[in-house]
Formats: C-alpha cells, sequence, structure tokens
C-alpha cells in the first residue's frame, strides 16, 4: 500500500522546547520555519509547529478504551513492530513520561496492537502504534473479538 504524506498543523506554546521534543527526542528533521511555526519530517508526513498563546491551545477530553483512559484528541504514525520497540526504548532513555505506557491491546484479536501514548511539551497527545500484521490496520470487527 502506497501512502500518501499528510499536512497536520498543531498548536505548540514554545517553539523550542518543541523543536528540542520533535527534533531531539523523536528525531524528526526540521523544514522550513519562522518565527512562529516549524515544519518537521514526522515519518515522512509535514508536521507544523504553530505558535500559539498558551491560553488558546486546546484542552483534550478522554475516553475509556481497553482499560485505559485515552485521550480523545491524538495523532501518530503507524510503525513498524520492531521500530514500535525501539522508539519505545528511546523515549524511556530519554526520560519521557507516558501518558499509557507501552503495551498491547486487543491481544489474539482483531486490531491487535502496540501503542503508547505520551504529551509533547504544549500538551498535545501522540499515540505510536504497530501492528504485528499490518493488514489489521483497517480490519473489520469489533476490537477484542476475533
Amino acid at each position: 500500500m502506497s501512502l500518501a504524506p499528510f499536512h497536520l498543523a498543531l498548536p505548540v506554546t514554545d517553539l523550542e522546547a518543541s523543536r528540542g521534543f520533535y527534533a531531539g527526542v523523536l528525531g524528526c528533521p526540521t523544514g522550513r520555519e519562522s518565527a512562529r511555526w516549524i515544519d518537521f519530517d514526522f515519518w515522512g508526513h509535514q508536521l507544523v509547529a504553530q505558535l500559539v498563546d498558551p491560553a488558546d491551545h486546546p484542552a483534550c477530553a478522554r475516553n475509556a478504551v481497553d482499560g485505559d483512559y485515552v485521550p480523545a484528541l491524538h495523532f501518530g504514525p503507524v510503525l513498524a513492530w520492531g521500530d514500535f520497540e525501539a522508539l519505545a526504548v528511546r523515549l524511556r532513555d530519554a526520560g519521557v513520561e507516558f501518558v499509557i505506557e507501552p503495551r498491547v491491546r486487543f491481544e489474539g484479536t482483531v486490531g491487535e496492537q502496540a501503542t503508547m501514548f505520551l504529551r509533547d511539551p504544549s500538551g498535545n497527545h501522540l499515540e505510536f502504534k504497530s501492528f504485528r500484521d499490518p493488514a489489521m490496520l483497517f480490519a473489520r470487527g469489533e476490537p477484542g473479538q476475533f
């Protein structure tokens, strides 16, 4: 499957802290930038950190999913299984605090996936996930059933 890159503009409250997180901790190369925004190569996608006043940063509701309290507003790439495991080690080594620790969700069922949630310095939630069988990404059926 060939995927087209997506573009996501993300509100951030501190550009330099965002640069440190996305370029430093996650290893995302930077592209164009100005005094109010920075482009990052986010696993082949264009992520634009756009500076906003802290009072204008959106709050995030949460939903119960498979025993976790998942942020309703989140984003992130679907990685190969080994890349997911390597990133989890990298994040732990960097002292990143997880919102939801790396774990396997829906084990042995439709939708089985590795997942982890964290926040960037502005409080935006990211989910990194992986499927042992990439064909399960869009599989139909209820998670937890097989």
